[in-house]
């Protein structure tokens, strides 16, 4: 199964035998106060500086999200966009929870984009599966609906074939549709990082499909949160996830060990030329 994206110059291949594709998840200013407050000031010469530091650290895709409160997220999604693909020449997953903020995202944004996210909430399936079919996008899809999000990986199967059904049902085909199985924090729940391991297991069994994951909510809370989320990271490549939402600029390394001991990187060139691209510290 390959999910194909595209900028106006670059072409990035999510696939199930291929090497895991990073999502950077920096332009987002939920939980980040200095991303926040320069978006309220109209200062965006740190959201250029986090495109590109993104792109340097080994991000294939950047996230973008403009939710600050009081500011308009439909008229600053298309403008930080057209900022972002002037900077860095990668595909865009455009993530807002705003169907209109979507819609103006995608007006704007060249090639074939990510919209983040469908879920099997009924509302969602209606505002969003429509957009994702008009511009052509593909579209991560979350296993939670009316009910919320269960425990059970069973069930978080069946919401993900009910969302590939209805998305047939308009026509988007079956590799745009990148499921995530979701991931809640092992400080509240003891198995919920074993649940998504899962989770990630049975859809990739019994859909084939792609499989996204943000893997930083399972460390909420907990202390050195940067040594479980490398950890899960791994797993979840291992159990069968080929992108994640993440921070290329401190987990990029275990994005190519992991692909390099599943055998994916040839004689260990991508690790090695990611290696070579870190600053030398002073001898």
């Amino acid at each position: 199964m390959k999910t194909i994206l595209r900028s106006s110059t670059k072409e990035v291949c999510i696939d199930i035998q291929g090497p895991v594709v990073a999502i950077g998840e920096k332009i987002n200013p939920t939980g980040h106060k200095k991303l926040a407050a320069a978006l309220q000031e109209g200062n965006y010469d740190y959201v250029r500086e986090l495109a590109r530091r993104q792109v340097a650290a080994g991000a294939d895709v950047l996230d973008i999200n403009v939710g600050v409160p009081g500011l308009d997220d439909v008229a600053l999604m298309p403008e930080i966009i057209k900022l972002v693909i002037s900077e860095v020449n990668v595909p865009i997953c455009l993530d807002s929870p705003n169907p209109l903020a979507l819609a103006a995202g995608l007006a704007v944004a060249p090639g074939k984009s990510l919209v983040n996210s469908v879920s099997g909430e009924e509302a969602r399936l209606q505002a969003v599966l429509p957009l994702v079919k008009a511009y052509g996008a593909a579209v991560i899809a979350l296993t939670m609906d009316d009910n919320g999000i269960p425990n059970d990986p069973e069930e978080r199967l069946a919401i993900a074939e009910k969302i590939l059904e209805r998305a047939a049902r308009l026509g988007i085909p079956t590799e745009d549709v990148i499921i995530d199985p979701l991931v809640m924090t092992v400080g509240a729940d003891s198995k919920a990082g074993l649940n998504t391991l899962r989770s990630i297991e049975l859809i990739r069994q019994q859909l084939g499909v792609n499989i996204n994951l943000g893997a930083s909510n399972v460390s909420f809370g907990l202390p050195d949160r940067h040594t479980v989320n490398q950890t899960f990271l791994a797993l979840s490549i291992g159990a069968g996830a080929t992108c994640v939402i993440t921070d290329p600029m401190k987990l990029a390394g275990v994005l190519r060990a992991t692909d390099l001991l599943l055998g994916r990187d040839e004689y260990a060139m991508r690790f090695i030329k990611w290696f070579r691209s870190l600053p030398k510290e002073p001898v």
